[in-house]
């Protein structure tokens, strides 16, 4: 085993509960409290139009473009709000939607570099994901990273694992695996490119039949070694 490809959110990445702070940021920049619920249905219509623009954020100008309409799918969400300027919307998105790395994220990476096995992270995401690597301490750990809105081909797609791929050395796919949190986009991706997938089942998921499943990444050293 020469290469292993990692997915970022629910795998190496931990979206920090929106709603409160959401609610948060709308008491300090607008001086309103929505309350919980209603913030936690504006942080969840937000995720929904991002996940089907995603694409959009292809490039820095993109991605400016898809936050600022991704804001104001918060601001539709709570029309009755005092107004606010495009900026303030602007960073009450940027305050709502944090990632911090799991635990187990550095530690497992910086194992599989001493086992020297590349390291690829691979993740239906916007360019913006080197961003989130970076912060969360993650970057220098890896070797490569592509989000698919950077070259128009999203999980399960075979055309982006082929893609990590190349930026693991050229790997055969024979000599990877890729680990994951999602059954169709991770499991099922990963071997129509003809890698064998590794289920990662962070909250006791049952893993799909005949896919090997960890619990956490403190266990996939050992499954290389």
């Amino acid at each position: 085993m020469r290469a292993v490809l990692l997915d970022a959110l629910g795998t190496l990445l931990e979206l920090q509960p929106p709603a409160p702070r959401l609610r948060a940021a709308l008491r300090e920049l607008a001086g309103v409290d929505v309350g919980e619920e209603r913030a936690g249905e504006a942080a969840r219509a937000e995720i929904r139009y991002y996940r089907a623009h995603m694409d959009q954020g292809a490039t820095p100008d993109g991605l400016a473009a898809l936050r600022r309409d991704c804001a104001a799918v918060i601001g539709d969400a709570l029309e009755d709000l005092p107004p606010l300027e495009d900026a303030a919307w602007l960073e009450v998105l940027a305050r709502t939607f944090e990632f911090r790395a799991y635990p187990d994220a550095a530690p497992a990476l910086a194992a599989l570099r001493e086992l020297g096995i590349r390291r690829v992270v691979i993740s239906n995401w916007d360019v913006s994901l080197h961003e989130r690597l970076a912060e969360t301490g993650l970057a220098p750990l890896i070797d490569g990273a592509v989000a698919s809105a950077e070259i128009g081909s999203a999980k399960p797609a075979p055309e982006i694992f082929h893609y990590a791929l190349g930026l693991a050395g050229g790997v055969e796919p024979g000599h990877a695996l890729h680990v994951g949190d999602t059954p169709e986009a991770d499991v099922e991706g990963a071997r129509a490119a003809g890698i064998e997938p590794v289920f990662i089942a962070r909250h006791g998921e049952q893993p799909p039949p005949g896919v090997r499943s960890i619990a956490s990444l403190a266990g996939l050293p050992g499954l290389l070694a």
